[in-house]
């Protein structure tokens, strides 16, 4: 029987033919014609599979479809996330204002309930008051409310009172320019209109 004995070739020159020896099991000695070999011709070796290349398949009608979608829908999804952030932290905001006021009735403050109940009681009775009139119901509970509110949490009530006060007098003065704006535009125009009947020909 025959026994194959080589050397061991590191790296890329393993793919480099080298001299491989035959020799007999008896041990004769005597050798054979030695020949060039390369690793692929020889049983024991496999050649390495050749590089494979990915490619693309072409889009089916599903993914067509799918991706004129995506593109239709983008600028309302851009829409939403835009609306979302602005509406989230008045959300917030609402929610935070639940959560302090579930707390607040919880552990209320002392004579928290009577004080409400006779603000309550003040609503009830400017009701049976305003009778006939839709303005009188309006106008008659949100004030006696008010005035209770006010006599039992007068700082609170001042501070709303001067902050309303402050923004009913900006838009007076607002108000108060934007007409007076208006009539001097309007004596301007008159007065052109006279001097365009007065002088005909300078024009």
């Amino acid at each position: 029987m025959l026994k194959v004995t080589g050397r061991v070739m590191p790296g890329a020159s393993s793919f480099l033919p080298f001299t491989v020896s035959a020799a007999n099991d008896a041990g004769n000695g005597e050798k054979e014609e030695t020949s060039s070999v390369n690793l692929d011709e020889l049983s024991l070796y496999t050649a390495p599979p050749p590089p494979l290349w990915y490619e693309e398949s072409e889009a089916g009608q599903l993914e067509e479809k799918v991706a004129t979608v995506r593109k239709l829908a983008e600028p309302y999804a851009i829409w939403c996330q835009s609306a979302y952030s602005k509406i989230k932290p008045k959300v917030q905001k609402v929610v935070q204002l639940g959560n302090d006021t579930y707390v607040n009735l919880q552990y209320p403050p002392k004579d928290f309930y009577p004080r409400a109940g006779v603000i309550g009681l003040a609503g009830v009775v400017g009701l049976f008051l305003a009778r006939g009139s839709r303005i009188k119901k309006v106008l008659y509970p949100t004030g006696l409310m008010t005035l209770g509110a006010s006599l039992y949490y007068p700082e609170q009530a001042a501070a709303i009172a001067k902050s309303a006060g402050d923004s009913v007098y900006d838009t007076a003065v607002q108000s108060y320019a934007a007409v007076e704006k208006i009539l001097k535009s309007q004596v301007k125009d008159k007065k052109s209109n006279e001097n365009v009947k007065c002088f005909p020909g300078i024009l």
